[in-house]
């Protein structure tokens, strides 16, 4: 790996040579991938229309460090189950899988990573039992409803998800209506072979359902940050320096959560796990391995 994150000599492997396996939290499954068991409990948690393997290579990384990693595809994203009614997801109903998963591998307390709208998750689960959470990291994250977003926009993702289906929003979205674009994906997927073609594919499999129901929740989901300020676990908020939509609240976050830690991490924008991946790895690892 680069400074810079995935370079353009790398051979692009998202699951760092790890098998998924399923996890039945009750009548829901669950695809994950894991390493490290017996190692100290971190769960890894994707985003908006992610996937497990957005961490996997992390997963691998992570287990060699000593820890017992799991990233799991949410409800409605990649392999796991994709109930059929957009009332099934929440993000309630995410946190709660995310307890559910935990309760399943027998953790009573664990470390967590939180991206993008899996930060979002975060909140609710840490909120809901502070207890089960030791040191927590939200990166690219927001706090409440993302102001950037279009009302308009946002509308019709919801009626085409319901009536077309996630090529065509994937169509509108190439056509320059996606908020998250930035000139660090762009030369990921300009120089690293597979890497647009597997960010479409996630895209892709995504549920319909979900998407039309998440794309509101977004808008309308209420402010967290006077929650937060009850927050008395470790935690490190981290944000790429190009991931606008998102620098303010990573701020907020940071002033609002007692002791919390800010990382702003150069040229990266919403993914600088990929990046700017060794940036990315040196603020991550510094926290979690602090003490050890």
């Amino acid at each position: 790996m680069t400074t810079t994150g995935i370079g353009p000599s790398d051979t692009f492997d998202p699951t760092g040579g790890l098998d998924a396996r399923r996890v039945s939290i009750g009548e829901l499954d669950l695809s994950v991938l894991e390493a490290g068991a017996g190692g100290l409990p971190l769960l890894l948690v994707h985003g908006f229309t992610g996937a497990k393997e957005d961490f996997g290579v992390e997963v691998a990384r992570f287990a060699e460090l000593g820890f017992h990693a799991v990233a799991p595809d949410h409800r409605g994203h990649g392999d796991s189950d994709h109930p059929g009614h957009e009332d099934a997801y929440s993000f309630d109903a995410f946190a709660l899988d995310m307890i559910g998963l935990a309760d399943v591998l027998e953790w009573e307390r664990f470390d967590v990573i939180g991206h993008s709208m899996g930060g979002m998750i975060v909140q609710h689960l840490v909120t809901r039992e502070p207890h089960r959470v030791g040191r927590m990291i939200l990166m690219d994250t927001h706090h409440g409803p993302v102001a950037d977003l279009d009302t308009e926009m946002l509308e019709l993702g919801v009626q085409l998800a319901r009536t077309e289906g996630m090529a065509v929003i994937q169509e509108v979205l190439r056509a320059g209506a996606d908020p998250l674009a930035n000139p660090a994906h762009q030369r990921l997927c300009a120089e690293v072979p597979g890497y647009e073609e597997w960010c479409d594919d996630k895209f892709l499999a995504a549920s319909p359902s979900m998407f039309a129901s998440m794309l509101r929740r977004f808008h309308e989901t209420p402010d967290r940050l006077e929650e937060l300020r009850s927050l008395r676990c470790e935690t490190l908020v981290v944000v790429g320096e190009l991931d606008r939509p998102f620098l303010g609240a990573s701020r907020r976050m940071t002033d609002a959560i007692a002791g919390a830690e800010l990382a702003v991490i150069p040229g990266a924008g919403h993914s600088p796990q990929m990046e700017a991946t060794e940036a990315w790895r040196a603020a991550v690892d510094a926290f979690l391995l602090r003490g050890r």
